[in-house]
């Protein structure tokens, strides 16, 4: 990882050290060695304060988890992701991530610091499906108001902010176990037409077996019967992550829910834009699509420690 010092680190710092050396009484009755630990225990405070750590897998389409004292927020490139009150944080890295993106970390007083991380491209497969109902692959004039439904509906679900949802620490687990028939990222190609690269995972399983949460928390959407994911449910786990679970024969929550890691979600099915029963399972953090099986891995042999001094 490479650092670069930001203008202004160690602002608050300076301002307090220039105050005091401003004051004749400082000056004259304190024992210089006494001034000199003082001096010290500030710049080593604000040096603490200023530390980054990064853990997971630096990756395209990987998730990151963070920690920096202090911090307002942080941006990956174009995207921002928020800061809890403790200083933690995650971030997904997009699919399409440059592999030297500027991370920023915004703290107070408009101090900005920057890091140039080092992320390792994926080579991505190309994954081609036939036998897809083609007015899926080409949609007729007539499927345009279903597919607009469709988007408003999962955007509003997926920009929806709750400033007071903590991230619960229980962990995260698999939506339900299966063959995986489709991998996040690929390109997909139905019926020789190229398509978008694929948001989620596609885990096969028959009709009707039980789908759980990922993890604890609210339901923001459920049902539907898209164009392009069928029935689905859509859960906020807060700070920005939310798991995406589509092409359901049957949900079994409701809009509001409290819900669990583990807890019965739905069933799975094949509605939608889908040639066989399996559930589309996704996630993603501020609207960055990641890979969800990074919500279970753990990585914590995976971290890095960035250290700010002061300017």
């Amino acid at each position: 990882m490479t650092q670069h010092m930001p203008k202004g680190a160690g602002s608050l710092t300076f301002v307090l050290l220039m105050a005091l050396l401003k004051q004749k009484w400082w000056r004259t009755e304190m024992p210089n060695s006494l001034i000199c630990l003082i001096c010290s225990f500030l710049f080593c405070f604000n040096a603490m304060a200023q530390e980054l750590k990064l853990c997971g897998n630096f990756e395209q389409g990987e998730l990151l988890t963070g920690k920096a004292k202090n911090a307002l927020k942080v941006k990956l490139s174009d995207n921002e992701f928020e800061v809890n009150d403790k200083g933690e944080f995650l971030i997904a890295i997009a699919r399409d991530e440059v592999t030297t993106p500027i991370l920023e970390v915004f703290y107070p007083d408009n101090v900005i610091h920057k890091y140039q991380l080092e992320i390792k491209p994926h080579d991505w497969d190309i994954q081609s499906i036939k036998g897809v109902a083609q007015n899926k692959v080409t949609p007729s004039k007539e499927d345009e108001a279903e597919i607009l439904r469709e988007q408003t509906d999962v955007k509003k679900a997926l920009s929806f902010n709750d400033e007071n949802a903590q991230l619960s620490k229980n962990g995260f687990v698999l939506p339900l176990k299966g063959r995986i028939s489709g991998h996040f990222g690929n390109q997909r190609i139905f019926n020789g037409v190229p398509k978008n690269p694929h948001s989620g995972t596609d885990i096969a399983a028959p009709k009707g077996t039980k789908i759980v949460a990922s993890g604890d928390g609210k339901v923001l959407l459920a049902g539907g019967n898209y164009f392009y994911s069928g029935n689905m449910v859509i859960i906020d786990h807060g700070q920005g992550l939310k798991t995406i679970y589509a092409h359901l024969d049957k949900t079994l929550v409701n809009v509001g829910d409290d819900v669990k890691k583990g807890e019965l979600i739905g069933l799975v099915g094949a509605t939608g834009r889908a040639t066989g029963p399996h559930l589309h399972w996704g996630a993603t953090v501020n609207n960055v699509r990641f890979r969800p099986h990074s919500l279970l891995e753990k990585n914590i042999n995976q971290c890095v420690v960035l250290q700010k001094g002061a300017n």
